[in-house]
């Protein structure tokens, strides 16, 4: 078995910083992933009618964190965390094997893949970790995040936390460039789904693989759908 590390490896002389600051940069809109490209399918949702506004939004986000793709990736972060945490090569690229696998729809798995290699360059340029070396060239985000999180010493509930909250973020945010919501109701959303993120990130952080599955058919359709949709602003 290959061991990475889960030390730090940073430039030399450089301070370790406050984990809590690296969450914060790493799900920052500015970081360059190119979240705000992606809208989940949910442009496709809007143009169907699933979703008209605050209301009809919050239930759709709201099941994705109960029966949907935020609640697996969430499993197979903790799943990737703790491999590399533990130094566990083959665990982690199976986990890593298996979320790219998992995608119902192209432009999901682009989604997901485009943002992990994106934010693994990001990171190898300024926050390095040996963990990082154990990850393969196509990595899903939510396996690239949670790879570098242990390797950086970042516990796991918090990690969880921030990457769900950061979901929600850019849906949100999706959803005001789609004109269903305003930035008010888009904090408004934000805040009645604290509990459901925090639930949903405890609960995955002491799951397993074997707990993985969805039932969110619309959303899945609409992932599907949104290949052929005439008009579009999003790529998924």
């Amino acid at each position: 078995m290959i061991g990475f590390g889960a030390q730090h490896s940073f430039n030399a002389g450089r301070a370790a910083p406050n984990p809590a600051l690296l969450l914060q940069i790493w799900f920052s809109p500015s970081f360059p992933v190119g979240a705000f490209a992606y809208s989940h399918g949910l442009e496709r949702a809007v143009e169907a009618g699933f979703i008209r506004d605050r209301g009809s939004l919050t239930v759709w986000l709201a099941d994705l964190f109960a029966h949907g793709s935020i609640r697996n990736d969430l499993i197979l972060a903790a799943a990737a965390w703790r491999a590399a945490t533990a130094n566990d090569t083959q665990a982690l690229w199976d986990v890593a094997e298996l979320a790219a696998a998992l995608h119902p729809a192209a432009e999901r798995r682009l989604e997901s893949l485009t943002q992990g290699s994106s934010f693994v360059v990001a990171v190898k340029a300024a926050w390095p970790t040996s963990a990082l070396a154990a990850l393969m060239d196509e990595t899903t985000y939510s396996v690239a995040v949670a790879a570098t999180a242990a390797g950086h010493g970042i516990a796991l509930l918090p990690l969880l936390e921030a990457y769900a909250a950061a979901f929600v973020a850019n849906l949100t945010s999706a959803a005001i460039r789609l004109s269903v919501i305003g930035q008010t109701d888009a904090q408004r959303i934000l805040a009645d789904l604290l509990p459901t993120l925090s639930l949903a990130a405890r609960a995955a952080a002491t799951s397993t693989l074997d707990d993985l599955g969805s039932a969110t058919w619309s959303a899945d359709l609409c992932a599907l759908e949104h290949e052929t949709q005439y008009t579009r602003l999003f790529r998924s």
